[in-house]
């Protein structure tokens, strides 16, 4: 059998059904790795071996074997509360506070057998797409040290591409997931908005952020995707009326393992930023754009190139709502001058705003929403780059300068914070790299409850190109 780390989420999973291994081996392997690379790279704000190493041992004697997720290691997201295990926020503010209860989402996954190893880094409260917080320090890329990892599932992406986790749950609110999984070369699956009870999006404001996962595969993503839904006899128990459709049939590791159909696809050749912000698309990530376009013409896919029907105010209602988003952070006082710039502009704007105007940016969102849906409806799935520009620098970013800050992110990833305020599932592929050996990415956008073709068109693209073959070669062992 291949080295532990080099196993797909899914053969590992077999590897562990058939008896070939154990969880608590598994466990061992996976923190010694995390011990070992975790200085280099910042992935892990807190690594919990003794309470990994108990939790192993439970599942292997009193969990089902059959359980999804059963035996596979994962870590949590540092916004996501586990009972016992402090929850930072990526804050200054937060370090070391222990929450008394776990969140929903812990429990789902619990429940379906995973076994978690700690925290993974993410920028303060997850508010930026780039992972560098004062807090913890940055996270690097495994494919360049130099560079970054993208945000807010930062730590996340880092853990996965460095081969220590298979595959680990994440957030998007913006393109949280999407964003960090190109920057390392892997999958990544932003959901339809509800489809995750435990995080659903529904009680976000604007409905913007749910939860997902990362993975070197999409088969493996679908299965953690699968158990982050946490199906009770094959049904999804949604807690709410409002839903995403269930168009997956209930198999969307089926679908992602059967790679099956023709679809018809729209290319996107513009941004909704556009007309607000000079958006530039590096050659990288049009050439990745291009590959895709060919190999899936190849396959028999139709497809149309469009462009996106805008009224070139979506840069400012986004800005708007995503100050309004970090307005309710528990933080008064004197200890708003410890946040970081960016979060401190974010919260005071915010709480300036009127609820006169609060209502105005999410009606006129709303009705962006149906626009893009009603334009997407003659396509299976769109197709753009996950990214505009290549994985940035470490310290890019402007840290003092919060307004320029926050163009730099649109400018970087102007592709995917409009699937959140649409609602709708997207799937990032890391299709190429460019000369230097850095990731890039393209994305799929599916209609609502659209995940099953996202998975099925990725896994088509997967089995011809095989980038879960490329290894970051510092992490390679």
């Amino acid at each position: 059998m291949a080295e532990l780390h080099d196993l797909s989420a899914l053969d590992l999973w077999r590897a562990l059904q058939k008896g070939e291994t154990s969880p608590t081996d598994v466990t061992e392997h996976v923190i010694e790795r995390a011990e070992r690379h975790n200085a280099q790279l910042g992935a892990f704000v807190t690594v919990t071996p003794d309470a990994a190493r108990q939790r192993a041992a439970r599942v292997q004697s009193s969990v089902p074997h059959t359980s999804r997720l059963w035996g596979l290691p994962l870590a949590d997201k540092d916004l996501v509360n586990r009972a016992g295990v402090p929850t930072g926020f990526g804050s200054r503010l937060f370090q070391g506070v222990e929450p008394a209860a776990s969140d929903e989402l812990v429990e789902v996954l619990d429940a379906a057998g995973a076994v978690s190893i700690g925290k993974t880094a993410t920028p303060e409260f997850g508010l930026a797409g780039y992972t560098e917080p004062l807090a913890t320090g940055p996270v690097r890329n495994p494919w360049d040290l130099t560079r970054g990892v993208g945000g807010s599932s930062g730590g996340a992406a880092a853990a996965v591409a460095a081969r220590i986790l298979p595959f680990a749950p994440g957030s998007d609110g913006g393109g949280s997931i999407r964003i960090p999984a190109a920057a390392c070369g892997l999958v990544g699956i932003k959901p339809s908005r509800g489809l995750v009870p435990s995080a659903s999006g529904i009680t976000s404001l604007g409905g913007l952020s749910v939860g997902g996962a990362l993975a070197r595969t999409v088969t493996d993503a679908a299965l953690l995707l699968d158990g982050m839904i946490g199906r009770v006899n094959g049904r999804i128990e949604h807690h709410y009326t409002l839903r995403a459709p269930d168009d997956n049939d209930g198999d969307l590791l089926g679908a992602a393992v059967r790679g099956e159909g023709r679809y018809q696809l729209g290319v996107m050749t513009n941004t909704p930023f556009d007309g607000e912000l000079d958006i530039v698309v590096d050659a990288a990530a049009a050439a990745a754009v291009d590959e895709a376009t060919t190999r899936f013409a190849d396959m028999g896919h139709g497809i149309e190139e469009f462009e996106l029907d805008h009224d070139s105010r979506y840069a400012q209602r986004f800005l708007a709502l995503w100050h309004a988003s970090a307005a309710s952070l528990p933080i008064e006082g004197s200890r708003l001058e410890q946040l970081e710039p960016l979060t401190r502009h974010l919260v005071e704007r915010g709480r300036l705003m009127s609820a006169r105007d609060l209502t105005a940016v999410l009606g006129a969102l709303s009705e962006f929403e149906r626009s893009v849906i009603a334009q997407f409806s003659r396509f299976d799935a769109v197709l753009t780059p996950t990214l505009a520009l290549t994985p940035r620098p470490l310290g890019w970013f402007d840290a003092e300068d919060p307004e320029r800050n926050f163009r730099q992110q649109c400018e970087y990833e102007p592709y995917t914070s409009f699937v959140n305020v649409a609602g709708l599932p997207a799937i990032t592929l890391p299709l190429v790299q460019t000369e230097t050996g850095l990731p890039m990415g393209v994305q799929l956008i599916g209609r609502p409850g659209g995940e099953a073709t996202l998975f099925a068109l990725g896994t088509q693209l997967e089995r011809r190109v095989r980038w879960q073959d490329r290894r970051p070669g510092d992490f390679s062992r």
